[in-house]
This record gives C-alpha cells, structure tokens and sequence, in this order.
C-alpha cells in the first residue's frame, strides 16, 4: 500500500461512526425539543398577555394600509392611528349594532316557526313506523324537564363561569385595541430598533423574517377578507331570496366566520341551514343546504387556490389540522390565531431553508452574531483520525469575525 492509499476501515469502524453521529443529533434534538416545550409552557402561562399581543399584531396589518394613506396625506403619527383605530371601532359597533336588532325584530317569527316544527315532530312520532302514544311523549317531556330542574346548580354556575368569561373578553378586547394602537402608531420604529440594538449580524436575519412575517400576515388578512366578503354576500343573497328570516345577521356571521379558514363558514352556514329548517321548512333547508356546499366549492377550488396559495402557502391539510389543533388548544381565538401562527412558522423555515442552501452552493453564510459553528474540511492523512466537522477548529480563522489587531 502506498502513502497515497486511504486506509481501509472496518464495518466496525463505520457502524461506531454512523452511531456516534446519531448519538450526537440525537441529543441535540432533545435539547431542541426541551426548549420548545419550555417555550410552550411559558407561552402558556402567559397566555393572557401573549394572545392580545397577536390579536394586536395580527388587527395592526389590517388597519396599517389606510393608516399609512393617511400619514402620506400629512396626518400626524398619532392621530393617523387614532382615527383608523377609531373608524375600526365605529364599523365593529355598527356591525354588531346591525345583528341585535335583526335577532330581536324576528325573535317572535323564529318562536312560532320553532313551535309549528316541534308540534310537527311530535305528530310524526305518534304517527307510524314509531306510533307512540301522546302519554309516551308526555312522560318523556317530564323527564326532561325534571333532569333541566334538577340541573339548575350547575346551569348557575355556567353562567357566572360565562360571565366572569365576558369580563376577561371585554377586558382582552380594550388591551388589544390599546396594543394594535400602539403598533400602528410606533410599528415602522421597530425593525430599525431591532438591528441596531442586535447588530448587522442576528439583527439583520431577524429584521428580514419579521420583515416577512408581517407581509404575510398582511396578505392573509386581505385575502381572506375577500373571501369572507364573498362567501357572505352570496349566501346572504340567497337567504334573502329564499325568504329565510335572519338573513343579514347570517351573512354577517359568515363573513365574521369566513376568517377562520375552512372551519368558520362550515360552523355558519349550518347555522343558516338550521334557521331554515326551523322556520321554512325541510324542502328551503336543503336548497340553503346546497347554496352553502357549492359556495364553499367555489371558496375551495377557486378562490382559495388563487388567491391564499399565493400568499400563504400552506397545503389545505396543514391549514385544516392547524385550525383543529388552534381550536382544541385555545377554543375560539386558537382557531382564528392557528393559521397566521402556522404561515409566520412556514416564513422561518422556508427563511432558514435559503440561507442552508446558499451555504451548501458556496454563497456567502449568513452573518451571525456571535457565530454559532464553523464548518471545517480538512484533507486527513493517512492513519489520521478524520476531524469532527462540527466542532469549531481554534487554528482556522473565523471568517465572519473581524480579525483583532494587536
């Protein structure tokens, strides 16, 4: 064997090298993981502040672009996101507003359609196939209402528990218009902040992807705005045609629905289905029940795909697990949260993804400050044990830290 011949390695050799590697990544993906538990935990215990945070942030895109029509027009940095703040406000109340009154003037209709379909499944039980007697019926209707009786306890303690709910509500709400305020107001200081504060280096990675995440935040609101708008004002076309009551409030509920993807406007357009059974009658519900599906489809395999895709993209399973996962978690606000929170995560990887490969094609790494590891190749000798790659070789210079002259 000449000096020039690599020497020959054993099975044994390998195997303990393919094993210490795992060992070695192994390891770090626990500790990894351990962080991210920690992380969640501390996220969770915090969980009152950090939800109105990201309610603020994601509101501050909505309301950023005529806050910025504005500041252009000469307004002052206050007062621009006052008043686009407050118009916010006007149009919630005006919305909300809308939907009391259009519940309250056709509560009555609504009670005697709900009587007429209760009388209805009551003459078809006691009709065939079931036949049973109106004593049947009426022993079962006493127990029902002695099992409501025997509940009150703990139908009183709901509602404090929803009331003591309402409070924290209104009291999350005031904090996340206070904070989307401030973000609207103070929002374009803050990358500059960042990266002088952290340095060109990790400053400047972190600049870029909050740079990102905030476009596209920006792009979800919007997007799915218009389709919310969309979804709403055909369906609401076609309860007004239909001649369902609750017309306006079940439009406005779906385009209110429509923000949290796929499962918002399944939850309101049963609730229109419902609405129409109870008062129209079982032939209006499935014409409602049809509108809905094929709104949807339209959402699906148009609107989504063309619009959303670009924008987010995020495959529709991703979309529906993070906005099953968000909804178990955190009930309502984790569904609506689930998905701006799964698209900032896809910016980051996909983020990281570049800056690997533009390591990989020998582009120039990124700068970071201080520098996490140095990748080292150096030719091995024969006989020489081959160097550990990932640990920082004291003899090679750095090339993203500045040399010290003495």
């Amino acid at each position: 064997m000449t000096t020039s011949d690599a020497p020959e390695r054993g099975r044994g050799t390998a195997i303990g090298e393919g094993i210490t590697w795992t060992a070695r990544w192994s390891l770090r993906l626990v500790l990894v993981a351990l962080g991210a538990v920690l992380i969640w935990l501390l996220i969770g215990a915090l969980w009152s502040v950090v939800m109105p945070t990201l309610l603020a942030v994601i509101l501050a895109t909505a309301l950023w672009p005529p806050t910025a029509w504005l500041r252009n027009r000469g307004f002052p940095h206050a007062l621009a996101a006052a008043t686009v703040v407050l118009a916010g406000i006007v149009v919630l109340a005006g919305l909300v507003t809308l939907i009391t009154t259009s519940v309250v003037g056709s509560v009555p209709e609504i009670t005697t359609s709900a009587t007429t379909g209760i009388q209805a499944i009551q003459q078809w039980l006691s009709g065939p196939p079931l036949n049973l007697a109106q004593s049947q019926l009426d022993a079962a209707l006493q127990t029902a209402t002695a099992q409501l009786q025997q509940s009150v306890s703990a139908i009183t303690a709901s509602v404090l528990t929803g009331v003591g709910s309402v409070a924290s509500g209104v009291v999350t709400a005031l904090l996340t218009l206070v904070l989307a305020f401030l973000f609207v107001k103070d929002g374009p200081r803050f990358l500059p902040w960042l990266k002088s504060f952290a340095g060109d280096g990790a400053g400047g990675h972190m600049a870029e992807v909050l740079r990102r995440i905030w476009n596209t935040l920006g792009d979800f609101i919007r997007v799915q705005a218009l389709v919310a708008l969309v979804d709403g004002v055909l369906i609401g076309f076609g309860l007004v045609v239909l001649g369902v009551p609750l017309a306006l409030p079940l439009a406005v509920l779906t385009f209110l629905g429509g923000f949290v993807p796929i499962v918002g406007a399944l939850v309101a357009g049963t609730l229109s289905v419902l609405v129409a059974l109870v008062s129209n009658g079982f032939t209006t519900a499935l014409i409602v029940l049809a509108l809905i599906i094929l709104v949807q489809q339209l959402e699906g395999n148009v609107l989504q795909p063309i619009l959303q895709g670009r924008s987010l993209r995020l495959h529709a399973a991703v979309v529906l697990l993070a906005v099953t996962a968000g909804s178990t978690l955190y009930g309502i606000a984790g569904a609506f949260l689930s998905v701006p929170v799964v698209a900032a995560a896809s910016v980051v990887v996909r983020y990281l993804g570049e800056r690997i490969d533009s390591r990989a094609a020998g582009g120039p790494p990124p700068r970071i400050d201080p520098p996490l590891e140095t990748v080292q190749v150096v030719p091995g000798a024969p006989g020489a044990p081959t160097p550990d790659a990932t640990v920082p070789d004291p003899d090679v210079p750095d090339p993203d830290v500045p040399e010290v002259r003495r």
